[in-house]
């Protein structure tokens, strides 16, 4: 087995990526990016699986690719130092499904609890694409194709993570010990594993429209923070307030830092004591909302900026996908024949075989 540091993560593109996705996942690959402390990195664009749930509107589909794309190459993405590629691009990944899809029983899929929570969230329960129910296979043939051992991900995918490691396990007892067993890589900051949404929903989703969007203009983002969920009881500035499941403190232990304080609100010294005095009362949502705003302007402006460039170079933002592509498929296509040898389906290559069955017919 080799010692190589691999990673591999990805979006489905039904939509621009969003402050959950930059959190979650999209900011600790970039500080992997410029660490430089891997071998390779491949970063998937999950446009197959995206189909899964949406193949009566492959429109949404073929407009987000490019979406996503600008998303990744405007946070920082460097294609010379990772390799960003379309799914349905390569043709390996279907394959390695369907074998490793005789490893997994309908029951263990139905009780994958991501794929519980989705079915439900999506209203599937009676009426669920097989695609869809099968996506943790699809996962892991990702995963494995590339020899990922390390795949950054948001906590509510950990499930999914487990489902890879078993079918690794299974496919290296019946077969050959060739696939490796990755490991998650949850965020750092506790607040970014489920950042909520702006209504105060448990989780922001492209879905449910309640996000804060990487490409969101200045006009945007303040309208969506001026109209954040905060303490309902909290209703006026002498008031008590509760920082607890208050949006804006939340989007506050994620984002703000004691810099930010410096620069926009220097009568704090950090959040400690901004949430100390709105518990005790004296301070308006107004006030905490525009610091937000302020601390979120900051962290946009410069991805904004850099999306601009690429939107005006959308021939490059092609080419680097087409490149990523051609990339990842040669390397699925290696880990393809490793698995078609070991399951000894390599029929016409296996000369023993051909070999065995010339002598048997010929000495009838």
């Amino acid at each position: 087995m080799s010692n190589k540091k691999i990673i591999l993560t990805g979006e489905r593109p039904t939509g621009r990526l969003h402050l959950g996705h930059f959190v979650g996942t999209l900011k600790n690959r970039i500080k992997i990016q410029e660490e430089g402390n891997y071998d390779e990195m491949y970063i998937m664009i999950a446009d197959s699986q995206a189909l899964t749930d949406n193949a009566d509107n492959p429109e949404k589909i073929r407009e987000n690719i490019i979406e996503v794309a600008l998303d990744y190459l405007s946070i920082g993405l460097d294609p010379k130092k990772v390799t960003i590629f379309l799914q349905s691009q390569v043709s390996a990944l279907t394959e390695l499904t369907f074998y490793y899809s005789n490893l997994v029983t309908v029951s263990r899929l139905q009780r994958n609890p991501t794929v519980k929570n989705e079915i439900k969230m999506k209203n599937f329960e009676a009426n669920i694409p097989a695609g869809f129910f099968t996506y943790p296979i699809s996962q892991a043939a990702d995963i494995t194709a590339f020899k990922a051992n390390i795949v950054p991900v948001g906590e509510d995918q950990l499930p999914m993570i487990e489902q890879t490691r078993e079918i690794v396990r299974s496919f290296n007892r019946i077969y050959q010990n060739i696939l490796i067993e990755p490991e998650a890589v949850l965020p750092e900051n506790k607040y970014a594993y489920r950042l909520p949404g702006i209504d105060g929903s448990a989780k922001m989703s492209k879905s449910l429209g309640n996000g804060i969007y990487l490409a969101d203009t200045k006009e945007e983002l303040k309208k969506k923070v001026m109209s954040m969920y905060t303490d309902p009881k909290h209703i006026h500035i002498e008031d008590p307030g509760n920082v607890e499941n208050n949006i804006v403190f939340i989007y506050l232990d994620v984002f703000a830092t004691n810099e930010d304080f410096k620069k926009y609100l220097p009568e704090y010294n950090n959040l400690d004591e901004l949430k100390a005095h709105y518990q005790k009362g004296g301070l308006g949502d107004v006030t905490i909302k525009k610091f937000l705003l302020q601390v979120l302007e900051n962290v946009l402006e410069p991805i904004r900026e850099k999306r601009s460039y690429f939107e005006a170079r959308i021939d490059e933002v092609y080419e680097i996908l087409k490149n990523g592509s051609e990339k990842a498929s040669q390397v699925a296509n290696k880990t393809l024949k490793e698995v078609k040898d070991a399951m000894a389906i390599n029929y016409f290559e296996d000369a023993d075989l051909i070999q065995k069955h010339k002598e048997k017919y010929e000495n009838l």
